[in-house]
Formats: structure tokens, C-alpha cells, sequence
């Protein structure tokens, strides 16, 4: 069933390095500390942690079971379980939401660009007003040719990486990236810990107060479980059609949930510690990891060798899934359409720079996107809206229901399987995928629909 030539991950190291590349992104280390800090530290974090093993890891696996079975891109891959259906609709789905993602989150991935560069320029070493930290942040996403430039440096490094082909670019370049990230973020958690009153963030982020749950909290925690692990898009379907038939695959699939999580939790560490050991409140919002934090380095000993090593770790996240939401797309046009992979990653790559434009004028640079249609809604946050949110739910749900309803559970642990590995609770975890995924998705799409409070 595979396609020739397409590529292959190594070994099991490859994959997981890979497929957590393309979970952990600015969704970790920029929305998880943030939405924590939102919804009440503690309880919000256990909850998060609750839905990723109930949720998170029966999707995960659920959608590497279609890939390695197919050894196909999420479109090929229903073709080839279900032939002459509407079912590829939804893989075709699953491709439009990666390449529609990438079109806004490369526009974000330039901001870390830029942010990097002012900590290696000592911009953000010394003391700075809040006042300051929000002007650099306004003429950062305000100025047309600046935001347009950052956001074509980012695709240009992920079209260099995906046009390189599986093992030979996206896992040599995740062989590094991923360790490098993991070293930063360690380094930096260690020095956060030692900072006075950091001890107080600690307290924050993993003693639950119960009385802080409401409905909203839950469903930000379900929310943020799903979004973070690159569920619905095809991304892991993609993954999975690359991985190696001899290799423990559910495994190789939970320690990529494990990987993702964890980095979540690491990025909690070194910014709550942080933000209590200079008084700042940890609810300052989508804003805390652009303009809050900008203002606490000068008050840290080694502000700027902190600011230097958070803002690399901030780009390298962004990268690794830049990576993966074009290989989505690429796959899709190599293995449907024929395309060679340099031609396709170059073609695609600037197809997407262009879409990119608008999310990148949308925040003072052109006011026709910036107040889209007259809605009061900037173009990126739309794009996040119906892409992010909308359409990641639809994909996820669909997604459960066709593996649980259609394909069939037998199917999907006879792949996770294959190599011959059992997969320890395959009974839960097939009312999991069958039951429990599609309720809690669908309850997600459900809320964002009825309250439209996104994520």
C-alpha cells in the first residue's frame, strides 16, 4: 500500500523526536503557562494532565494507527481504508486545517524571531516599563515590512528542513532541535527554581485550589489537551505512515505525549517562579510571554542570558512544528499528486507565504485585516478561529468516530500491534477511542460554537 520512495523515520528515536517536535510549539511554552495562569494554576494543571491521558493519548494513537497501516498521507490513507467514500473528505479536511495553520502560526513563529534577536542585542537585559515592553510588542506586530519579513524568514527555514525529505530533513533537523530545546528548558527551569519567592510559583502552578473549577476552566484544560498534541490535522496520521513496521508504535505514540506534556509543565516552571519572584500576577494573559515577561528580565541576576535562552526556546518549539504542518501538506502532493518533494515544500511554501500576508498585516500594519469585514476581529485571530478551533475539533471528532465506528477497533489494535508489541489496557483503551474521545471532542466543538470563547 505504501508509496515508493516516500521516506522513513530511522528507528523509534527518530519518530518520537519528530512527531513531539511537531506537539510541542508555541501551544506549550507560550498558551499553556498563560492559560494556566488564567484558570486558577493547580487545578487547571491537573485537569489538563487528567484529559491528556483520557483524551490526548487515545486520539494520538488512534490517528498513528491509520497512518502506519496506510503508509499514507491523511488523504491516501481514507482512500485506502474506505475507497469510493466521502471519508477522504475528511483527510482532505485534515490537510486544509495544517496548511490554513501554518498560513497564521508562521506570522507568531516570526515574532519569537525577533524577540530572540532583542535578547541577543541586550533589548531585553536591562529594566523596562510595562510601557516599554508594550510599545516594542506594538511597532513588533504594527510594522507591515517587519512582521511580512519574519514571517518569510520562518517559512524559508521550514521549507529548508521539509525539502530535505523525511529522514534526511525533518529527523536529522529534530535530532538537534529537540535535544537543544530540551537542554534550554532545563537549564532555564533550574535557574527559575533558585530565583527568591519562586518557591510561591511552584505552589501555584501544582497545588489545585478545587473551588477555582467552573465549566470554563474544564473546558480550556479539554481544549488545551487536544490543541497541544497536534490532534485532527492529520499531522500524526502523517507521522505514523512513516514509521517503521518493526518498531513498538502505541509506545513510540505515548512517550510522544509524555514528551509534549512534559515540556508543557517545564514551561510552567520557569515562568510562575519567575513572574512571583518580582510580584507580577500570573494572570496577565495571551500578553505574558511578549510583554509581561520582557519587563522581569532586568529584575532577574542574568536577565539576559535568560531572555537569550527563553526566546531560542521559544523559536526552536515554533520550528519544529512549522516543520510539521507543511509535511502535512507536502506529503499530500507528493504521494496524490506526484509532485517531487523539493518542488512541492518550494511551491507550497510560498503559496503559504502569500495566505501568511494578511495574518501579518492584521495587527495595526492594514486596517482593512486588521478590523476584518468590519467585524472588530482581526484576520489572524479568524484564521485561528476557524482553522484552530473549528476545524482541529471537527477533524479530532471525526477522526474518533471513524476509528471507533467505521474502521473499527479490532483494526486500529491490530496496527498498534503489528510489531508484534501488545498494547497494555487495549480494552480501555478501545472504549476510550470510542466512546470517551468523541463525547469529550464533541462537547469541546460544542462550547466554542455555543459560548465562542476560543481557544
Amino acid at each position: 500500500m505504501a508509496t515508493a520512495n516516500r521516506g522513513q523515520w530511522s528507528g523509534k528515536t527518530g519518530f518520537i523526536l519528530a512527531a513531539a517536535g511537531s506537539a510541542i510549539g508555541l501551544g506549550n511554552i507560550w498558551r499553556f503557562p498563560y492559560t494556566a495562569g488564567e484558570n486558577g494554576g493547580g487545578a487547571f494543571v491537573l485537569l489538563y494532565l487528567a484529559f491528556v491521558l483520557l483524551i490526548g493519548i487515545p486520539v494520538v494513537l488512534a490517528e498513528l494507527s491509520i497512518g502506519r497501516t496506510t503508509e499514507k498521507n491523511p488523504v491516501g490513507a481514507f482512500k485506502a481504508l474506505v475507497p469510493n467514500s466521502l471519508w477522504p473528505y475528511l483527510g482532505g479536511l485534515g490537510v486544509l486545517t495544517g496548511f490554513g495553520i501554518l498560513a497564521f502560526y508562521s506570522v507568531l513563529a516570526g515574532w519569537t524571531l525577533s524577540y530572540l534577536y532583542g535578547g541577543i542585542t541586550g533589548v531585553y537585559g536591562g529594566a523596562m516599563t510595562a510601557a516599554e515592553s508594550t510599545a516594542i510588542f506594538e511597532h513588533l506586530i504594527g510594522d507591515p515590512t517587519l512582521s511580512i519579513s519574519l514571517t518569510a524568514a520562518f517559512l524559508f527555514l521550514t521549507v529548508i528542513v521539509v525539502r530535505k525529505g523525511v529522514s534526511g530533513g525533518i529527523e536529522k533537523a529534530t535530532k538537534i532541535l529537540m535535544p537543544l530545546l530540551l537542554i534550554i528548558l532545563v537549564g532555564l527551569a533550574i535557574r527559575s527554581l533558585t530565583l527568591p519567592g519562586g518557591v510561591d510559583g511552584l505552589v501555584y502552578l501544582f497545588k489545585p485550589d478545587f473551588t477555582k473549577i467552573t465549566g470554563s476552566v474544564i473546558m480550556s484544560a479539554l481544549g488545551q489537551a487536544l490543541f497541544s498534541l497536534s490532534l485532527g490535522m492529520g499531522a500524526m496520521i502523517t507521522y505514523g505512515s512513516y514509521f517503521p513496521k518493526t518498531e513498538n508504535l502505541h509506545q513510540a505514540g505515548m512517550m510522544v505525549a509524555a514528551f509534549d506534556t512534559t515540556i508543557a509543565i517545564l514551561a510552567g516552571i520557569i515562568i510562575f517562579p519567575a513572574l512571583f519572584s518580582v510580584g507580577v500576577a500570573p494572570d496577565a494573559g495571551p500578553g505574558l510571554v511578549f510583554v509581561v515577561l520582557p519587563t522581569i528580565f532586568g529584575s532577574l541576576p542574568g536577565g539576559q542570558l535568560f531572555a537569550i535562552a527563553f526566546y531560542a526556546l521559544l523559536s526552536i518549539a515554533a520550528l519544529t512544528s512549522t516543520i510539521s504542518l507543511l509535511e502535512v501538506v507536502v506529503a499530500y502532493f507528493v504521494d496524490e499528486k506526484g509532485w517531487s518533494r523539493n518542488n512541492a515544500a518550494w511551491i507550497l511554501g510560498a503559496l503559504c507565504f502569500v495566505l501568511a500576508v494578511p495574518s501579518a498585516l492584521s495587527s495595526g500594519g492594514s486596517e482593512m485585516f486588521t478590523n476584518f469585514l468590519g467585524s472588530g476581529v482581526d484576520f489572524l485571530s479568524w484564521n485561528n478561529i476557524i482553522w484552530g478551533n473549528y476545524s482541529l475539533s471537527l477533524g479530532a471528532l471525526l477522526i474518533t468516530f471513524f476509528v471507533g465506528w467505521k474502521w473499527g477497533i479490532p483494526a486500529a489494535m491490530e496496527s498498534l500491534e503489528s510489531s508484534g508489541h501488545k498494547l497494555p489496557g487495549a480494552k480501555l483503551m478501545g472504549v476510550l477511542i470510542k466512546f470517551v474521545c468523541p463525547i469529550a471532542v464533541g462537547i469541546v466543538l460544542i462550547y466554542i460554537i455555543v459560548t465562542q470563547q476560543y481557544f
